[in-house]
């Protein structure tokens, strides 16, 4: 039995859902794999936010039809396809679909999807590499809190610095009349 023009309609409808969510959509072959593997893929996506979704690629089609940000994604529809969604954590969710590639050599990387643009497999790699949305705060707020303890550092440092010179004032006085001394007793 056929699924309903009602059943189409929602599973299209989830994935129009799922998309708005995903800041990047990854297409792969997922022909040879067994539920236990797909299974497997899921397991090591979900920490990272991601999703993989196997549907008919005439239903991605349908709901990548019509927005700029997800059409590029049609290039990629043929064969047995699998759609790894990605909500957050970008880099841990593509590393772990490369760590499931190579443990089961049995997927192939079609094509990526983000921000209206279509990616390569070492596009999609390069953007993993990137830093952590936590790496990029935590150091934007190093570079913060460098500034701040360099700033406290050089205002304490004046008044040290201007009391150390007030404290030296006598001493240079005395220094010169010392050297003034000398100079007139050299002449007399």
């Amino acid at each position: 039995m056929g699924r309903t023009r009602e059943n189409k309609a929602t599973v299209i409808a989830e994935l129009k859902e799922l998309l708005s969510e995903a800041q990047l959509g990854i297409v792969i072959d997922y022909q040879g794999l067994s539920v236990a593997e797909i299974t497997d893929l899921r397991n090591r996506l979900r920490p990272s936010g991601a999703i993989c979704k196997v549907t008919k690629n005439t239903f991605m089609e349908k709901a990548v039809t019509g927005d700029e940000a997800w059409e590029p994604m049609t290039d990629f529809l043929k064969g047995t396809s699998a759609f790894v969604l990605v909500k957050d954590d970008v880099g841990s969710a593509v590393r772990a679909y490369q760590s499931f590639k190579k443990d089961t050599k049995k997927t192939e990387f079609r094509g990526g999807v983000m921000q209206g643009q279509a990616l390569n497999e070492e596009q999609v790699k390069a953007i993993a590499d990137l830093p952590s949305k936590e790496e990029l705060i935590g150091q934007v707020a190093g570079a913060i809190n460098s500034i701040a303890t360099k700033l406290a550092v050089g205002v304490n440092e004046v008044p040290s610095s201007l009391g150390r010179g007030i404290n030296d004032i006598p001493n240079s006085f005395g220094r010169v009349m010392a050297a003034m001394a000398a100079k007139e007793e050299g002449n007399g």
